[in-house]
């Protein structure tokens, strides 16, 4: 029996949740309809055919991405906090972010992170091209470093390893090294560690971020 009151929101999140599982291509509005337990004829009712259900779906990610809000003392974590909360927000919906470029919407989609990062340089004294230059290269490394991850979370697994290749001879004599870049990389720690090194390096000299690092 069709389930009643059924929400727009409902069968948007539905399909968002199976887009997220098995990509755009797999969903059809009779799998949509067995997933809420409703008839076929509702889902259209609410939100269309297919082709306006993925159009809904991507206004709805990229309102999704608008919700980031820093977090932290200080211009610099807080930087960093957009950051961590933009590259988890685009590793949770990959399907979705593809559809978003697809359709041409990803600077629409990014430009509330961006709007987050411009308030933070602001706040560290940076002004004009330099927080332009700021915004752009933490975007930039969030955004690369995510597709360096993915393209190695979807690689054949390597023979040799990083774990193979590594010895005192191929790191230039430094041991501690060569064990060091043997073992996996944590890509949390990695990301964190380099953004913030980054956000440093940019905001070296500005003026409050001296004082939150003293």
């Amino acid at each position: 029996m069709a389930r009643s009151a059924l929400t727009r929101d409902e069968v948007l999140a539905a399909a968002a949740a199976l887009v997220r599982q098995h990509g755009p291509q797999t969903l059809t509005m009779r799998k949509l309809a067995a997933e809420l337990g409703t008839a076929v004829t509702s889902i259209y009712w609410h939100v269309g055919n297919r082709e306006s259900l993925l159009d809904a779906l991507v206004e709805r990610t990229v309102q999704e991405m608008g919700t980031l809000r820093p977090s932290g003392r200080g211009p610099a974590a807080r930087i960093v906090s957009v950051a961590r909360g933009l590259r988890r927000e685009l590793r949770a919906r990959p399907h979705l972010i593809a559809m978003v470029h697809e359709r041409g919407l990803t600077e629409r989609m990014f430009l509330p992170a961006q709007q987050a990062l411009v308030h933070e340089v602001h706040a560290a004294g940076l002004r004009g091209a330099r927080a332009a230059a700021a915004v752009r290269s933490v975007q930039i490394h969030t955004v690369g470093f995510l597709l360096v991850e993915r393209n190695r979370e979807r690689s054949p697994v390597q023979s040799p390893g990083e774990g193979d290749l590594w010895s005192g001879s191929t790191a230039g004599g430094d041991p501690a090294l060569a064990r060091a870049l043997a073992r996996p990389a944590d890509p949390d720690r990695l990301f964190a560690g380099s953004v913030r090194a980054l956000v440093d390096g940019l905001l070296a000299g500005s003026g409050p971020c001296d004082a939150e690092r003293g």
